[in-house]
Parts: structure tokens; C-alpha cells; sequence
């Protein structure tokens, strides 16, 4: 008899745990999340009473592709473009948290008379909330379309990018003890390239690819093209020295400004599902209760500094950030746990052997403890607001409510502000993308041509390729000098511009210079004056060269494009999202996206009809069918199964339309009761149609059926007119729902 690998007996196993937990869980309207964690630990090898995985390698290999996805699909709902439209709030909290809870978590470290180095790495532990443990909290409890929920959200991202700045500092201190600034730097200057290289050549190249494909894109190829992108990119990170789910991230944020975004979230959602729940599993399978026992008290003394620390700091860095009392404490109380990144760290240490070897353990246990109470510390930030407005003195709490600095409106920028960020934006940018066909020119096609062709005719024409292949880019960054409108602007407004705006252009020259001369100094190693002549020249035609000024401009234009086709799109049906959305954010109300189920009886009706203004208090702002927007739409403009809808309350009002979009899926016996029937009804004498014409009886407008053919008394079959009169011995072949159907045979309309 054939056996099964182990992993298949194994998944089998955990999905059939996970299903059953799921499903108790789902019935006591608890977080799945939790459930999944349950099911792991009695599926893991220390639950003795069940069956346990046997090859529990593999499942950590599933779970970390779990990790990878989720954080895919993160990036496609929450883009770089949509974290800078918030402005600095995001990055206030964050770092208000990150720093308050190292310092927290380190002190409380020397508490137990743990070394430094485990104490530093459990502070940066304890400092990094679980993006994708929260987030699938708040889609369990059903608070997504809440407004804090996208705050936390956002500041989660935030943290996620700042996690592997931290992992740079602790890697640094481990080798050096010490935290050297030329280290750190540098680490920071390549992670800003790596997110610059690849967002700028992602949202270049990405979106081309899918449009000049898009007809052979059906539902199957675009879900392996879009997971084929995710694991690539995940693949370039690692090699680049940085997580495989901060790849993944990167990749899901680019897709995430293309047009088919919401198209790939959808067909991602169940392959996100699976590999999330496995995830989620492997960490319950970590929990030992030898651990526990063993480490009990380190481990309440951590869990509750978690959770102290996040409710108290992060509501500190909420308001900071410009929040509401009550909606900072709704954000920092749903950040009080560590998650994925806690675990990252944690075998960083190990994998450099400067941390102790029970810091790993106790943190696993600290972060199933603390997953756990995440959904109940979310319910609790209302009763705590309660209390602290009844201990606090009125003023206090008055003044916490209406502090709100995010939401200061910021002064229009001079056009001095608007052209030095243009100028750093071009030459960052280009600089960046001539930097790395740099690099690659001399990995890969230098040894290349050696190889094939005498050392110096080998390095002219790699220099030649290069520098062909690299023009654009230089050209690009001298690009709007003299000739753009800012420029001659500033240059006509005073004479004292003059020079500052004369140095902008010799700042841009000296870049393309270095580059240039780097090329020609690495390929020909010895210091000759012609060399620098040689370089202002190629400089010289490269600025006064008009086809590449045209292909710089064509470059920058298509990369624009791009990055605004989602919003082009709408402005191009002449459909934009309402004016006042964004000044509504810094109230109590908000927008909130919602899709229409498949199987909901709103499905096909109007607007008008369903009153959701009257019933709800919410108002429909806009309709995303595809790729069309209708916005603002009116009493006559149905809705139909699978749009997008976006509507405009308050948290209160969304939650309440929330549930009652949820009641209106049509169960599966009612399904059935709807599903069309095909019967024959005899015309007798005493049946009520006999001399009736067929477009006078009713049988369409009253009883909601259709006559689909007539059968004769002498057996032929007529095709139904409207004039045509019933006669006794008709058999008619009608079509209608079982209940519509039986009210015509008994005559009930």
C-alpha cells in the first residue's frame, strides 16, 4: 500500500484542526486568528493527547510563504502613495512607539539581570507590533472599514520598513558593540536605494507589462503573473540583504497604483487564506508548556509590559500625532502584541550568537499570549476612555479631544520649495538608476566582453554600452533647468535668484560628471588630464543631445502616468472621488469601502429603492464597477453583485450598514426555493384563461412567469404571440420560481 509523504499527512492533519477550531471559534464569535493558534498547539508535538505533525520543518517553510503573502496582499491595499497622502502623523506615532517601548523593554531586561546585548534585542522585540496578526484581528472583528483601523494600519507599515533599519543597528552592534555611524548609514542609504530602485523601476515596467498583455490576462494567468512578482521580488530582497516579506511588501505596494490592483487582491484572497491560516498555526505549535512553567514569570512581566507599554505609548504617540483622545486609545490599545518581526529579531541574535538561548522561546510565548488578548485589549479601549474621562479633569480631557496638530493645514509652497523638490526627486532618482546599470554593466557585462575580446577593447565597449545604456538618465537629470517654468519664474522674479538658480544647474552637472568619470577612471586605471576633458565633453553632448532630452522626458512622463493611472482612470469617466473627503477625515467621519456580496439581495436594485440614507444615515458616494467609477450617484443608479461601494459616516453609522449588508446574503435554502422551473398548465374550462389573449392574462405582470411555448390539442407547438387566445386544451410551457408557479396553478397572484 502506497504511503503519503509526510508533509501531505501532516497539512492534512493542521488544515483539519484548523477547520474544526475555525468553526467552534466562528460559533462563539471569537477572532478565527486565536482559533488557528488553538489548533496549533494541538496539532504541535506538545499536546500528548492528539496526533501530532511529524516534519515540522515544512510547515515552518509553508508558514514563512504565509508570511510572504500576507504581506503581499498588505501592500495592495495599503500603497507607498496612500501612507504619503497622510502626511507625518504615520511616522510621529511610529516612531513615538518604537523608541518609548526599546527603552521600556531593555529596562525591564536589566530588571532580571539579563545581559545587555539580551536586554538591547529584547527591547527591540517588544518595539514591533505583528502587522499581520492585527490586521487579520481587525478583519475578524469586522473593524476594518473603521477609521482608526486604517491609522494603525498605516504606522504598522511604517514600522515594518523601520524594523529592518533596526535589524541594520542590531546587526552593527553585534559585531562591533557598538554602534558605529559609517555602518549604520550606509545600511541606511541602501535600504532608500532598494526601495527607490525598485518602486521606480516596478511602476515603470510593471504596469507596461500588464497593459500590452492585458487581453491574454484571464483570471488564472493574471494570479500567477501577480504570485510569480510577489516570490521574485521576495527572492531580490533576501539577496539584497533584507527580509523576503519586506520584498513581497515592496512588490504588492506597486501593484497596488496599477489598474488591476483590486482584480489581484481578490484572486490572491484565497491563496492569502490558506497560507495565512498555516502561518498562524505554526506559531501555536511553538508554544511549550515546559517553557511556561519554566519561564512563567518573565514571561507575565513581559506580556504585561506589552501591554501597559503599547496602551499607554501608543496612545502617547497617537495623540502626538494628532488623534482624538478616544481614537488614540482605540490605536495604541490594538497595537499591544509582538508578532512576526519579534521572531525575526530573535533568530538574528541566535544566528549571531550574542543573545542568551532562552530569550527565543520566551518571547514565542509572550507573542501567543499577547495575540490573544489583542481582540479583547481592542474592546477594552472603550471602557478605559470611560474611565479615564471620569478620573482626568474635564479640562484635560476637553483640550486632548480638540489637540489635533496632523490635522494643521500646511501653507502652499513657494516656488523655490517646489523646485528644489523637483530637482532632488530627478536627480535621486536617476542618479539611482544610473548607479545600478553601473553596477550590473561591470558585474556581467564586463568579464562578459574581457572574455571575448582584448583587455582594452573590452573595456571601450563596455564603457560605450554603458554609457549609451545610462544617457537617458543623466540627461535626465539635467533635465527642466533653464527651460522649466519655475526656473524662469524665479529667474525673471529677482536678480538675486540668479545665482542660487545658476548653482542648481552646476550641482546637477557636477553629478553627471562623477558618474562619468567613474566609468572612465575604472576602466582605464591611471590618472590623465585628458581623461577630465575627456568627461566634460561627453557631458556636453549628453545636456545639449535633443533626443535624449526627449526620451528623458518621455520616461518621466510615463512613470507619472503610471503611478496616477488608477486616479487618470476615474478623472477619464469624468468620476472623482467627492472634494471633501479628505477634510472629513480629520472628523468623526469618514469613507469606508464595501463590496457587494454575490448572493445579496441588494444585487441589481436602485438606490432609490433601498433608502440607505434613511435606514442607515450613511451616504453612497461612489460605485466602482471594474474599471468604472460613478460617483456620487443618484436614486436611479443601481448596484450590482461585486461593485465596490463607497460610503461616508460615522463609525457608528458604517458598523451598523456593515451588519446589515452582511444579512442581506440569501441563504442557501432560499437559493433553492429561487432557482427556475420549467412546468406545463393545462387550459380548462374553469381554469380562467380560456378566450384571454396572452398579453391580457396576467401571467408575466402578475404572477411574475413566463410562456415559453404552447402546446396544441393536437400536439403541435406554437411559439407564443401576444395576440394569440388561450383555447381549451392548451398545454402551456411556463418558466417562474417554484412559489410564483404554484400560486398561478392555484390562481393566487
Amino acid at each position: 500500500m502506497e504511503h503519503l509523504p509526510a508533509l501531505i499527512q501532516d497539512l492534512a492533519w493542521i488544515l483539519l484542526v484548523a477547520a474544526g477550531v475555525s468553526l467552534l471559534f466562528k460559533w462563539l464569535k471569537q477572532p478565527v486568528v486565536l482559533g488557528y493558534i488553538v489548533a496549533g498547539f494541538i496539532a504541535g508535538p506538545h499536546f500528548v493527547y492528539t496526533p501530532s505533525v511529524r516534519d515540522v520543518g515544512s510547515i515552518d517553510i509553508w508558514a514563512q510563504i504565509g508570511v510572504v503573502i500576507l504581506l503581499f496582499t498588505l501592500g495592495l491595499e495599503f500603497s507607498f502613495k496612500k501612507i504619503l497622502k497622510m502626511g507625518a502623523a504615520p511616522v510621529i506615532a511610529a516612531l513615538t512607539i518604537i523608541f518609548c517601548m526599546m527603552f521600556l523593554g531593555t529596562s525591564v531586561g536589566h530588571l532580571f539581570g539579563w545581559k545587555s546585548m539580551d536586554c538591547i534585542y529584547l527591547g527591540g522585540m517588544l518595539a514591533m507590533s505583528s502587522t499581520t496578526i492585527i490586521y487579520k484581528a481587525f478583519q475578524d472583528l469586522g473593524v476594518l472599514q473603521k477609521k482608526f483601523a486604517g491609522i494603525v494600519l498605516s504606522v504598522l507599515i511604517l514600522e515594518d520598513i523601520l524594523a529592518i533599519v533596526l535589524m541594520v543597528m542590531l546587526s552593527t552592534l553585534a559585531v562591533s558593540h557598538n554602534i558605529e555611524g559609517e555602518e549604520l548609514i550606509a545600511g541606511l542609504l541602501r535600504l532608500g536605494f532598494f526601495l527607490i530602485l525598485w518602486f521606480v523601476v516596478g511602476l515603470y515596467l510593471i504596469p507596461i507589462i500588464l497593459r500590452k498583455n492585458q487581453k491574454f490576462l484571464n483570471s488564472e494567468t493574471l494570479l500567477i503573473v501577480s504570485l510569480a512578482l510577489c516570490f521574485v521580488m521576495a527572492v531580490v530582497a533576501v539577496e539584497s540583504g533584507f527580509s523576503a516579506a519586506f520584498g513581497a511588501f515592496v512588490v504588492g505596494s506597486i501593484l497596488a497604483e496599477t489598474v488591476e490592483a483590486e482584480r489581484i487582491e481578490r484572486l490572491v484572497a484565497p491563496v492569502k487564506d490558506l497560507f495565512g491560516a498555516i502561518f498562524f498555526v505554526s506559531v501555536g505549535m511553538l508554544v511549550d508548556p515546559e517553557v511556561l512553567v519554566e519561564y512563567a514569570w518573565p514571561i507575565v512581566a513581559l506580556t504585561l509590559t506589552i501591554i501597559a507599554g503599547q496602551a499607554f505609548f501608543g496612545t502617547f504617540g497617537f495623540v502626538l500625532a494628532g488623534q482624538p483622545l478616544k481614537e488614540a486609545m482605540k490605536c495604541g490599545f490594538s497595537m499591544s502584541q509582538i508578532g512576526e518581526f519579534a521572531f525575526i529579531i530573535a533568530s538574528l541574535g541566535m544566528s549571531l550568537g550574542v543573545t542568551s538561548h532562552y530569550l527565543y522561546p520566551i518571547v514565542v510565548a509572550v507573542s501567543v499570549v499577547t495575540t490573544f488578548t489583542t481582540p479583547y485589549m481592542l474592546k477594552a479601549s472603550g471602557p478605559a476612555y470611560s474611565w479615564l474621562c471620569r478620573v482626568l479633569p474635564h479640562g484635560w480631557v476637553a483640550w486632548l479631544e480638540r489637540y489635533t496638530p496632523g490635522a494643521v493645514v500646511q501653507s502652499h509652497s513657494g516656488n523655490w520649495k517646489k523646485l528644489i523638490s523637483a530637482m532632488l526627486r530627478q536627480v535621486v532618482v536617476f542618479t539611482i538608476l544610473s548607479v545600478t546599470v553601473i553596477a550590473l554593466s561591470f558585474r556581467f557585462l564586463l568579464p562578459f566582453t574581457r572574455e571575448i575580446l582584448p583587455h582594452w577593447w573590452a573595456n571601450a565597449l563596455c564603457g560605450v554600452v554603458t554609457l549609451l545604456c545610462i544617457a537617458p538618465f543623466l540627461r535626465g537629470v539635467m533635465a527642466r533647468g533653464r527651460r522649466s517654468s519655475l526656473f524662469q519664474a524665479l529667474w525673471k522674479e529677482s536678480r538675486y535668484n540668479r545665482l542660487p538658480l545658476v548653482f542648481t544647474l552646476i550641482v546637477r552637472s557636477v553629478v553627471v560628471c562623477m558618474l562619468i568619470f567613474y566609468i572612465i577612471r575604472f576602466l582605464v586605471p591611471f590618472a590623465d588630464p585628458l581623461l577630465l576633458l575627456f568627461t566634460l565633453l561627453i557631458v556636453g553632448g549628453i545636456s545639449l543631445s535633443r533626443p535624449l532630452r526627449r526620451n528623458s522626458i518621455r520616461m518621466e512622463k510615463v512613470f507619472m502616468d503610471n503611478l496616477h493611472s488608477r486616479d487618470m482612470l476615474a478623472r477619464r469617466d469624468g468620476k472623482v472621488q467627492p472634494g471633501y473627503a479628505q477634510r472629513l477625515l480629520s472628523k468623526d467621519l469618514h469613507l469606508a469601502d464595501f463590496e457587494i456580496p454575490e448572493e445579496s439581495i441588494w444585487g441589481g436594485r436602485l438606490l432609490g429603492d433601498l433608502k440607505l440614507g434613511q435606514r442607515y444615515e450613511v451616504n453612497v458616494v461612489s460605485i466602482i464597477r471594474g474599471t468604472h467609477y460613478m460617483n456620487i450617484p443618484n436614486g436611479n443608479d443601481r448596484i450590482y453583485p461585486r461593485d465596490h461601494i463607497q460610503v461616508i459616516g460615522t463609525d457608528e453609522q458604517i458598523e451598523r450598514f456593515s451588519g446589515a449588508l452582511a444579512n442581506t446574503v440569501i441563504v442557501e435554502a432560499e437559493l433553492q426555493d429561487r432557482e427556475m422551473q420549467l412546468k406545463q398548465f393545462l387550459i380548462t374550462e374553469v381554469s380562467g384563461f380560456v378566450g384571454v389573449k396572452i398579453k391580457n392574462s396576467g401571467i408575466r405582470d402578475r404572477y411574475h412567469c413566463m410562456i415559453v411555448g404552447i402546446e396544441t390539442s393536437d400536439g403541435m407547438l406554437e411559439k407564443p404571440e401576444a395576440e394569440r387566445v388561450f383555447r381549451v386544451g392548451d398545454i402551456i410551457w411556463l418558466v417562474g420560481e417554484k412559489e410564483a408557479l404554484s400560486r398561478l396553478f392555484v390562481g393566487k397572484p
